[in-house]
This record gives structure tokens, sequence and C-alpha cells, in this order.
């Protein structure tokens, strides 16, 4: 079975963010394997088990994005792909497009993802991506079950259980309930960190030279600083009199 999985290095979510001129700062910061992507890392390795095949990890990234693709080694996974060449590099548009250029000549089972990163938080990319090689997709999903080509997965629906059903090949978004993530081993991380790296260039992957993002950040800010709270004086009627006033002419909801 030929397992592929699109991860994405993101901050550590314990990092504090700080913004400068518009922008987050990086310096200094930890980045690692982004969370919801360790459930698609984890539930690949546990399909190969269980069928056989190979678990192969993709990443669109910078230079230090490797370290996460090393996670996905250290973990199980049997090969990994870094897609670095800045000229690809871009938003959710550009890198689903350039992913697509990766697969249209690979044979794939399955392709998984996790549900969003924790930076951008857009979950479109692995969408796109589905979209873009003509395949279904199961967004969301806490259960995962493949039978021949026949897939039954369960997805998170806002609170509620969906239970679907599809065909391979397939692409699916992984959410947290779906499995618990291994942590890697010494033995893991040693033998990832030998392990080489398949690197394609945009020529390599055939990617239309004019590809463009479509959306870019223009500022990034922290929400304004929340203010005491107020205590309203005075009796039951005089305190909604208030209550309401505040609501209307300060708050502006009313």
């Amino acid at each position: 079975m030929n397992i592929f999985v699109a991860l994405k290095q993101t901050f550590d979510t314990e990092e504090k963010i700080v913004v400068e001129n518009g922008s987050v700062k990086e310096d200094g910061v930890r980045f690692v394997l982004n969370p919801y992507d360790e459930y698609a890392v984890e539930e690949a390795i546990k399909l190969r088990d269980e069928l056989g095949g190979q678990v192969t990890v993709v990443t669109v990234g910078p230079e230090r994005a490797q370290e996460a693709l090393r996670t996905a080694l250290a973990m199980g996974a049997d090969e990994a792909v870094h897609i670095t060449d800045e000229a690809l590099l871009g938003d959710e548009y550009k890198v689903s497009n350039v992913l697509a250029s990766y697969f249209k000549d690979k044979e794939f089972d399955i392709i998984l993802t996790g549900n969003q990163a924790v930076d951008s938080g857009s979950g479109q990319t692995a969408v796109r991506l589905a979209e873009l090689l003509n395949i279904a997709h199961i967004s969301t999903i806490t259960k995962l079950e493949i039978n021949g080509t026949d897939v039954v997965a369960h997805r998170d629906a806002e609170g509620d259980l969906e239970v679907v059903g599809a065909k391979l090949p397939l692409l699916v978004t992984c959410q947290q309930g779906l499995n618990d993530p291994r942590y890697p081993s010494l033995i893991g991380i040693r033998k990832a960190n030998k392990k080489p790296l398949e690197t394609p260039s945009a020529g390599d992957l055939g990617v239309d030279a004019s590809l463009a993002s479509k959306a870019s950040v223009k500022e990034t800010f922290l929400p304004a600083a929340k203010s005491a709270g107020r205590i309203l004086e005075g009796d039951n009627g005089q305190r909604v009199t208030e209550l309401v006033n505040l609501l209307k002419n300060e708050a502006k909801v009313l």
C-alpha cells in the first residue's frame, strides 16, 4: 500500500507569540511538527503495519522544515520528501498546486494530512489538493477502516458524528481523537538523522513558472488587551438601566 502524509512545520504551541513591525518574530522560536499532522503520521504508520506498504512524508517549506520530516521518520515513516525551493513557497493555493505537481506521477492509495495547521488554521491545503488530484476526501476523521479499496471513516461534524464511506484512492484529514501519536525512540531518532531526504526542485516537479500565491498577510497584530470588569452600583433597577445604557452606547451591541 502506498501511503503518503503531507505535513507542515509550525510554531511550538507553547511558544510565546511576539509581534514586531506587523509580523510574528521567529528569532529563537522553536518549531515542531504540526500537532494535527502527528495524528496523520501515526495513522499512516498503523495502516502500513496492518496492511503492508510504505509511508512517505512530504512537506513544502524552508530548510528548517526538515526537522519536522526527521520527527516523522523517527516515529516510523519510511521515506521523506522536502520541497524547499524558495520559488515554490507560498499560500495554501500555491502549496496545494506544488503538492499536486509532486503527486501527479506518483502511485498512491491514500494521502493523510492534519485537519489544519496550528499557525494559519485555514484547513485549505488538503481539500484543495484533493480537488486538484480529482480524488475524494474526508475531513476531520476520528476513525479510519480500510478493507481492500473500501473505506469507512468517522468524522467530527461540529460535535456530532458522521460515518462516511469512500473508495481508494482517497485523501483524509486527521483530527484529535483518531489515535495517540507515539514518541520517537532514541534508535528511531538516530536512524532518522542519517536518512537522506529527497529534495525535488521546481524544474523536477514541472511547476508552472507563473504560479503565484493568491493571498498574502498584510499585517499581524495581537488582540487588544482586555480592560478590567466593572461593578454596577445601586439597586437592581438602577443597575439594569446602567447596563442597558453601556451595552447600547459603549459596547454598541444593542
